[in-house]
């Protein structure tokens, strides 16, 4: 048994199963733990099962609560696919099979750890100091338990109890093949299938082959582990995302061909860039940066401390200012004609925030943002960003800042808009700034800025050097993918999809509808002409 009378824990038991996941990720897996708790200073005892699987055994000094414990191994969970976090789930009935036992498909489970070297760790056991050191490297994860945690509270609340409460971000079938290794046999043959399944699934999500071979040993090593050796994931993986690719525009090319008026698997709408007419120039790529560098001086200059006043308002509209700068560069036009969903993907905001923000942006901006067309149809707003001739001198006397604007990345969909500010305050700040000068700058309160600066010093994205804040080397998008941010991300996009999808077979309902010449023809109107009397022509001469 796990836990005692009391629930107490004595023993942190990590039960590291191949029905979780594929023998190569369990692998990687127990890799990753090791380190881990090495680099925590823990000291743990191993052995093995027949099947495969791992069992790791962390004796406590102090007992733990059943709370504590839990919390630690889902958070465990979180960073190793093939983690059981079920011993510590269940206080009354949690147990885990011990070096020694006999293993229910025959052999014993076999103790890795040398004996006597095990008998020294459940003597001599791991303080209260070790274990608020794993804590601390765990601190992305506990707070993405957490916050899992509460929306699970707040979908039950909402559903009716006779109805099973839905999942908050459900994993897609084919991200758990390819984090897991783990496939449906009986829809995929063999594991060339399930991975030419997983790779046809990111080629039509827009990702790159470099993309997928960082994540490769990231966040989904499930997919390494399809290909069975290095080897052959060296020689197969540039093939089969060629055919991934043609796969993908062969499908969207029949889809968009055979597509009736009325079906909902309509596609997404991706906005191409306005064609300009009347002889109109379109600006260079350096005369774009040039333009994007002159914004950010305005931005900061004066636009940020306009925007302060409206409050929390104010901190979505300077983002979505930034959002609509960094497009801008990335894509090297003035010319803005992305839809609201797809800028609420961006900012990690709802559609319908976006699109009241717009207008309200465009009126406070003082001339930098312009709408020139409205939406029509399949195409968004177009809004047309440039810099006024009162601010250009300005804007010419200040110096360009260092580093590139963000709008929200990733990270801060779960840190919030503030932390997202005060980031950037640090990261652009012409020196590492204190807390007072960042409260100066940004606008913020204290005690917003005081709680985002802990929450990020928590997770190593900051350090504070004699009184003064700086970043550190900590990746920002590997520390997204630990607080779950992927999961919203895709739920999002998914979300998009099924309501562009839904609007868009609302739209095609009416191009096979044919117009009839009655259709034009009004019977009550009178079409006949009375010409005017000669008296009247002769008055008007």
């Amino acid at each position: 048994m796990v836990h005692g009378t009391d629930g107490s824990v004595a023993t942190l038991c990590l039960d590291l199963d191949t029905s979780k996941a594929h023998k190569a990720v369990l692998e990687e897996d127990i890799a990753q733990i090791r380190r881990l708790l090495s680099g925590s200073g823990l000291r743990w005892v191993e052995d093995f099962s027949p099947s495969g699987g791992r069992h790791v055994y962390i004796p406590l000094r102090e007992r733990l609560s059943a709370s504590e414990a839990r919390e630690l191994v889902e958070a465990l969970a979180l960073t190793a696919a093939s983690l059981d976090p079920s011993p510590h789930q269940n206080i009354t009935d949690g147990c885990i099979r011990v070096p020694g036992s006999i293993h229910k498909s025959g052999g014993y489970q076999i103790l890795v750890t040398p004996l006597s070297e095990a008998y020294d760790i459940m003597r001599r056991r791991n303080g209260s100091d070790a274990i608020a050191r794993l804590q601390a490297a765990l601190m992305p994860e506990l707070r993405r338990q957490k916050e899992l945690a509460a929306r699970r509270a707040k979908a039950a609340a909402r559903t009716p109890h006779s109805v099973p409460a839905p999942r908050p971000g459900a994993e897609l079938p084919l991200r758990r093949v390819a984090r897991t290794g783990l496939y449906d046999t009986a829809r995929y043959k063999s594991p060339s299938e399930a991975r030419m399944a997983v790779l046809n699934h990111f080629s039509a999500c827009g990702w790159t082959r470099e993309h997928v071979q960082n994540e490769l040993t990231g966040q989904f090593p499930g997919l390494a582990a399809l290909y069975g050796t290095p080897a052959n994931q060296e020689r197969l993986l540039s093939t089969e995302w060629a055919k991934a690719q043609a796969y993908a525009s062969s499908g969207s090319d029949q889809n968009a061909r055979t597509r009736k008026a009325g079906e909902k698997d309509v596609l997404i709408n991706n906005t191409s860039p306005t064609r300009l007419t009347g002889g109109a120039i379109k600006p260079s790529s350096a005369a774009i940066h040039q333009l994007v560098n002159d914004l950010e001086n305005i931005l900061y200059a004066v636009l940020d401390h306009r925007l302060q006043a409206r409050g929390r308002e104010g901190l979505s509209l300077r983002l979505l200012i930034r959002g609509l700068l960094g497009y801008m560069r990335a894509k090297e036009t003035d010319i803005v004609d992305v839809g609201c969903r797809t800028l609420a993907v961006a900012m990690g905001k709802h559609h319908v925030t976006i699109a009241r923000l717009l207008p309200v942006l465009a009126k406070a901006s003082d001339g930098i943002l312009t709408k020139v067309a409205d939406a029509r149809h399949k195409a968004a707003d177009v809004y047309l960003i440039q810099l006024p001739e009162h601010y250009q001198q300005q804007a010419r006397e200040l110096t360009w800042r260092r580093g590139k604007i963000h709008a929200i990345r990733p990270v801060f969909r779960a840190l919030g808009d503030a932390a997202a500010l005060v980031y950037e305050a640090i990261e652009r700040g012409r020196r590492s700034p204190t807390t007072a000068e960042i409260v100066r700058t940004t606008g913020i309160s204290r005690n917003a800025i005081t709680k985002a600066l802990a929450d990020m010093e928590a997770l190593a994205m900051i350090r504070r050097d004699e009184g003064r804040w700086k970043t550190t080397s900590v990746n920002l998008r590997d520390l997204a993918t630990r607080l779950g941010v992927q999961d919203d991300y895709q739920a999002h996009i998914s979300r998009n999809r099924r309501e562009r999808a839904a609007w868009h077979a609302y739209l095609d309902r009416f191009l096979d509808a044919r117009m009839m010449e009655t259709d034009l023809y009004d019977y009550e109107r009178e079409e006949h002409w009375i010409p005017p009397d000669d008296a009247a022509l002769w008055l008007a001469a």
